[in-house]
């Protein structure tokens, strides 16, 4: 060591009948290029068969502004061949770090080697950030030291026996783990020959690899963790990684098994398996039962891979048992059928492919609903009552570059009649500021299903509705150009009493009033020749019509035959949330009119 600056040292010798006794020496303050000390003493006590040495010095990093106290007191055999350090001390502002030192070994004959174990009592520690802690720490760190003709010959152990440790992400409740390792030093690199981690509760994992001193280069690194606790495993390791996505919050249970190999600093395969694994999100919004997986993946060649579950839930809609296979290449996925039992019915995927380039996600695939129970699936929603089934036909879906596109309309039938979405793109589907835009055709609408469905009052008929330029931002609509109508044909056209109601209270007071006021209540339905209205959404405003308009207003429903009843609308402009609020009535039965 060059010292560049000593200022003030004291050197004392002390002898009793000939013989030296002790030896001290002090220090104001020393500085080197890497650091400084001050306020250093330093004896060395030869009175007894055991010599004694104790260090007192505060200490710093040229780098850190803060300094740190270093206290010990060592006793040594009389060939230093071993020796133990107790009461040592090492204190800083966010800093402290009792423990003792053994020298068990050491021997400088031959081949030398040497062994040592540093053991931790309370320690503690914060940095000044917040983002990394630990509190009661106890643990020893063993290291072994053998001379070989070509390098050195290495063995350690490190055992946290118990204490508290946060290292953002991570946080570690208790102790219970231990780390073994074993391998040589050659030529300037570090081999691992084997190394293995074993975590209380979650399972082991073993390694080996090798380490370039001269950069810090992983040249290679292969592992083996043959039996993992999930359970576990979960909230001490995986889910502090998993913020933010839809993995936070869930309940997991099961084993897994996963081996990997890194070359150069880059994974090349890894193979994780899944055993009688269950998943099921703490907010019931899915659930997968007895999960098993085989999910291998290479740099270099095509894998296939597996995955199935017995059971399960999304959005509280049931899951038959499901088997997945598909074809990994890099960083791509294919599967040609990917078929996901649902109710009485299946969604089913196909032409389905996946990449991660440069970053981002592509992606495309085409899908199929099977019909499915639509009294089924709005009972397990909690929605009203729907009869009938659901049905639907999805065109090549293609995700690229944050933007979804269609090529093609979907179609859905519902209500016994149709739902055709065309011109449809997404932008950030998956972000925190989704947006849509789309078109949409109802055709043929059965409207006594639908009243049915809803608290709004019978309605005989069939109604077509048109709704373009469709624009959502963050799943809310910002415009569109909306008209709903009576479809073409001949079919019976009956409306109940409290439709009219309903429908008035949508365009404004009228028609409800003069039912009141009119022999017309004495009848439950009355005969109607149309039914129409539209909106035209901008900056929050609906601007209101009919299917015909007056001096004073717009034609909603126009009567024919007898008993017949017209209905007409008087506000032109509505606010979007006085609108929402009053479908909300009447759908509910709480019908206001005003």
């Amino acid at each position: 060591m060059v010292v560049s600056a000593l200022f003030f040292s004291a050197l004392s010798i002390s002898s009793t009948a000939n013989a030296i006794s002790e030896i001290s020496m002090s220090a104001e303050r020393i500085e080197h290029a890497q650091g400084a000390t001050k306020n250093t003493s330093l004896t060395l006590d030869l009175r007894d068969a055991q010599p004694k040495i104790s260090l007192n010095s505060g200490f710093k990093a040229k780098s850190s502004p803060d300094w740190f106290q270093l206290k010990f007191n060592c006793s040594l055999t009389s060939n230093l061949a071993s020796g133990r350090c107790g009461d040592g001390l090492v204190k800083g502002a966010r800093l402290e770090l009792p423990f003792s030192f053994e020298l068990d070994r050491l021997s400088l004959q031959d081949k030398p080697n040497i062994s040592a174990t540093l053991t931790l009592n309370n320690a503690s520690y914060s940095d000044e950030a917040g983002l990394h802690a630990a509190e009661r720490f106890n643990g020893k760190f063993k290291l072994a030291l053998q001379s070989m003709a070509s390098g050195w010959a290495w063995q350690s152990q490190v055992d946290w026996l118990s204490g508290e440790v946060f290292w953002q992400p991570f946080y570690v409740a208790e102790g219970g783990h231990q780390l073994q390792a074993s391998g040589t030093i050659i030529d300037g690199f570090l081999n691992i020959d084997v190394a293995s981690l074993q975590v209380k509760n979650v399972g082991g994992l073993d390694v080996s690899g090798q380490l370039r001193l001269s950069d810090y280069q992983l040249l290679s690194l292969n592992g083996n963790a043959p039996s993992l606790d999930l359970a576990a495993a979960y909230p001490l390791l995986l889910k502090p990684m998993l913020d933010k996505s839809a993995l936070s919050n869930i309940e997991v249970g099961g084993k897994a098994a996963l081996q990997f190999a890194i070359k150069n600093a880059e994974l090349k395969t890894f193979e994780l398996d899944l055993h009688h694994v269950d998943i099921a999100d703490i907010n019931q919004k899915f659930a997968f039962y007895n999960i098993n997986a085989n999910l291998p993946w290479s740099y270099d060649e095509p894998k296939g891979i597996m995955f199935s579950f017995d059971s399960g839930e999304l959005l509280n809609l049931p899951l038959a048992k499901t088997n997945i296979v598909a074809t990994v290449n890099r960083f791509a996925l294919t599967s040609n059928n990917i078929r996901l039992p649902i109710l009485d019915g299946a969604l089913s995927l196909s032409d389905v492919s996946a990449a991660r380039i440069a970053n981002q996600w592509y992606w495309h695939l085409r899908a199929k609903l099977e019909p499915i129970s639509m009294a089924d699936f709005s009972s397990r929603l909690s929605l009203p009552r729907m009869q009938g089934a659901a049905s639907a036909e999805i065109p090549l879906v293609t995700y690229a570059g944050g933007m979804l596109t269609t090529d093609g309309s979907m179609q859905l039938k519902v209500f016994n009649g149709t739902a055709t979405v065309s011109q449809l793109v997404m932008q950030n589907p998956l972000g925190t500021t989704p947006k849509l835009n789309a078109d949409i055709a109802l055709r043929n609408l059965d409207l006594g299903v639908l009243t049915r469905t809803f608290s709004f009052g019978a309605i005989e008929g069939k109604l077509d509705g048109d709704i373009k330029q469709l624009e959502l931002q963050n799943w809310k609509p910002v415009k569109f150009d909306a008209v709903i109508q009576s479809s073409a044909g001949r079919y019976p056209r009956k409306i109940s009493q409290r439709a009219v109601e309903n429908i008035s209270s949508l365009g404004g007071a009228g028609a409800a009033a003069a039912i009141q006021r009119s022999f017309l209540h004495f009848f439950n339905q009355f005969n109607y020749q149309a039914i129409g209205m539209s909106c035209k959404l901008r900056n929050d405003v609906c601007t209101m019509g009919g299917i015909a308009s007056t001096p004073d207003g717009y034609v909603i429903v126009k009567g024919s035959g007898i008993p017949a009843i017209t209905v007409m609308g008087y506000n032109q402009t509505v606010a979007w949330t006085d609108l929402l609020a009053r479908i909300k009535r009447v759908t509910t039965g709480n019908t206001i009119i005003k």
